[in-house]
């Protein structure tokens, strides 16, 4: 925010002012400043988010610019080992299990049985672990996640119906455990939204874990990472065993370029993909015998790219 305050030509205007010029000069200025594309990028984040809100809270009449990231920044998506996302969902369950415990000896403590003052309940303990559950299971943009309504889950499978891009629209079938969760939640019947919260869309924000999620970080001796990185993770496990085309359906990809970032073939996937062709093609196993010796000796025709 003070980076985009202290720029005059766009903190002296009105939301509805915003012009895509005001954000290109924004963005040259900071290039002037000798920032890296990554630091610029997470401003104009900051500045994309002000505008979207804008939009869906009512404030301005028109649509405003949509604020584009630069190109060239240099990704170092972290994904999370197999240890490193169980040792953080127990401790996302233990800090829910430690809301109850404070909550029940509030209950017997000298407040609520001599001064009759009656602690409130906690409403939703586990909201990190069903949230870090979901968003590792099902690949799904942490916003896309939050805004979530109960309508939005059905027949096993997690519909996305909202996002930028036509692409963002899709279906995300559910795991087991992430379902079980989820079917715990509607049991208890906290209204229209999958995630609630006291904020004025209804619904959590990034800003309702902002205290939990370091936490349980710090908790299961985990290095800090961002919310994202529970989709990074999801989607690079799901590259080793589906096709690009799909991977990128899932993940709501409008440019395949994205998704390559995601898959890195190894030998023995090619080795079986090549297999799995030939062998639907009615072709030859891939093996040493004469007739593929003789087949090898043949120049080829065919460059692999």
């Amino acid at each position: 925010m003070k980076n985009l305050t202290g720029h005059a030509p766009l903190a002296s205007c009105t939301l509805d002012a915003i012009t895509a010029e005001r954000i290109a000069g924004f963005v040259a200025k900071r290039r002037e400043a000798g920032l890296e594309v990554s630091t610029i990028n997470r401003q104009l984040e900051v500045l994309r988010r002000m505008l979207k809100l804008a939009m869906e809270w009512g404030k301005v009449e028109k649509a405003l610019p949509k604020v584009e990231m630069l190109p060239g920044e240099n990704h170092r998506d972290r994904v999370l080992s197999a240890d490193e996302e169980a040792h953080y969902l127990e401790a996302a369950t233990a800090i829910g299990e430690e809301i109850l415990e404070s909550y029940r000896r509030a209950l017997e403590g000298i407040r609520a049985n001599m001064r009759g003052e009656q602690p409130i309940r906690p409403e939703d303990p586990f909201l990190l672990r069903d949230v870090a559950t979901v968003l590792i299971d099902c690949g799904l943009r942490p916003e896309e996640c939050f805004r979530l309504r109960w309508e939005h889950v059905r027949d096993g499978a997690v519909h996305i119906p909202f996002g930028m891009t036509e692409n963002a629209r899709r279906t995300i079938p559910l795991t087991q455990r992430a379902a079980a969760l989820i079917e715990m939640r509607r049991a208890a019947g906290m209204g229209e939204w999958l995630f609630p919260a006291p904020t004025r869309s209804g619904h959590i924000e990034k800003s309702s874990l902002k205290r939990q999620h370091p936490k349980a970080s710090k908790l299961a001796k985990v290095t800090y990472f961002p919310l994202y990185t529970f989709r990074n993770t999801c989607l690079t496990r799901w590259a080793a065993y589906m096709d690009p085309y799909t991977l990128g359906y899932l993940a709501g990809h409008s440019d395949f370029a994205t998704t390559r970032r995601y898959v890195h073939p190894q030998a023995h996937t090619i080795m079986e993909a090549i297999e799995r062709a030939r062998n639907a093609q009615g072709g030859h196993k891939i093996g040493h015998n004469a007739e593929t010796t003789a087949e090898s000796a043949k120049p080829s025709t065919a460059a692999i790219q």
